[in-house]
């Protein structure tokens, strides 16, 4: 296998944003993306678009054409995949084992959503289908209910509370500040996030991301190759996948998603790095309880270790490992196939020095971990400074 090299990113505003499409999103990041690597649409040989339902949000199925239609990259080979939440984040892996298996040089990665077409019922409903339609959907379980439950047995285990759930959405409220691409830049206090309306108990408001439309891009190189581009590379590290059970009823625990601990382990075995050797890492906080789970399963903090982490400060812009500096799902938004991209966005950004207002300082690894279902897909990327 090659050495893989990510040499342009691009990321359109996060957000409710009217009457556009999927496909226009896509084509604006993209165009972002291949005017910072210095390349052209005829330059791309291959393109993966990560879209969970343009079909239920867009009545438009067969959506990876799309792109290289409005890009004019016409007859160049476009896939979609779809991984629920984890959709762009597999998209991007895809991009990176196709440029390192030597089938193509230079290739698109991309994802999107564009949700705020429906009401909040219906995309509640379009969501918990990437959950177990048929032994949770159907009994009315749908993902702030699963969460929920995530939270309430982590709290019965390790008491974890709502103060610490509180401080994740502090946090990342107070990092988007300093996003101009978030969908919300204003800091909310603990005693907002923790009297704001109940979603399904004991998650509250503040505990859950948005709903959003968005897109984001990176270019694909091969390390060899990246003198070449004028796009500053950072180097693909490690990579790797994990699948698990659909219901959360045939796990043997919930505080923990145990893909998050193999694709971790497997993406760390990859790069040869181990959890203290990363600087910063962006993680699916689609739910507060998702991010302190997400931190504990990857290594970074004991099992049970999380809340407290965030309420004690650790895990801030300013703290020893900096989680979400972006905002995260919870304040940088969410729209599903364009989340997974947007980690490796930021992270990109950062290891450039190239993130503004939220630059970490002497940062060499960061590390992504995109989630998708109540945790049934795990994809996480570890990206190096390059030179």
């Amino acid at each position: 296998m090659r050495d893989v090299a990510i040499i342009g990113v691009g990321m359109t505003k996060f957000g409710q944003l009217g009457r556009v499409t999927s496909r226009e999103l896509i084509a604006s990041a993209a165009v972002e993306a291949m005017n910072d690597a210095g390349v052209t649409p005829k330059d791309i040989e291959a393109n993966y678009v990560g879209i969970l339902s343009s079909d239920f949000f867009e009545h438009q199925m067969h959506s990876a054409p799309g792109v290289p239609d409005y890009l004019g990259m016409h007859n160049t080979p476009s896939t979609r995949v779809e991984a629920a939440c984890a959709s762009g984040g597999l998209s991007v892996m895809h991009a990176i084992m196709a440029v390192a298996g030597g089938f193509y040089d230079t290739v698109l990665a991309t994802g999107a959503e564009k949700m705020t077409n429906l009401p909040t019922n219906h995309v509640t409903e379009g969501l918990a289908m990437c959950a177990d339609d048929v032994y949770e959907l159907s009994l009315g379980i749908t993902f702030p209910g699963a969460f929920a439950m995530v939270a309430r047995a982590h709290e019965a285990q390790f008491g974890t509370d709502a103060e610490q759930r509180a401080a994740v959405a502090v946090k990342n409220h107070k990092n988007a500040t300093k996003n101009p691409l978030a969908q919300y830049q204003k800091e909310i206090t603990f005693e907002k996030a923790m009297n704001s309306i109940m979603i399904a108990d004991p998650l509250r408001l503040f505990d859950c991301s948005p709903i959003t439309d968005g897109a984001a891009a990176v270019v694909v190189v091969p390390w060899e190759d990246r003198h070449k581009y004028e796009g500053q590379a950072v180097k693909v590290r490690g990579f790797a996948q994990a699948s698990e059970t659909m219901s959360l009823h045939d796990r043997t625990d919930i505080t923990s998603f145990n893909t998050t601990k193999i694709a971790a382990r497997n993406a760390f075995k990859r790069a040869g790095l181990e959890p203290k050797d990363i600087d910063f890492a962006e993680v699916h906080d689609c739910f507060t309880i998702a991010e302190i789970v997400a931190i504990e399963d990857m290594g970074f903090f004991k099992k049970g270790e999380g809340g407290k982490a965030a309420l004690n400060g650790d895990t801030a812009a300013d703290g020893h490992l900096p989680i979400n500096v972006s905002g995260g799902l919870k304040a940088k938004g969410h729209p599903i196939g364009a989340t997974g991209v947007a980690q490796i966005v930021e992270v990109s950004k950062q290891l450039r020095g190239t993130a503004g207002e939220r630059q970490l300082s002497d940062v060499e690894f960061g590390m992504t971990q995109n989630l998708g279902g109540s945790g049934s897909t795990i994809v996480c990327h570890i990206l190096e400074r390059g030179d």
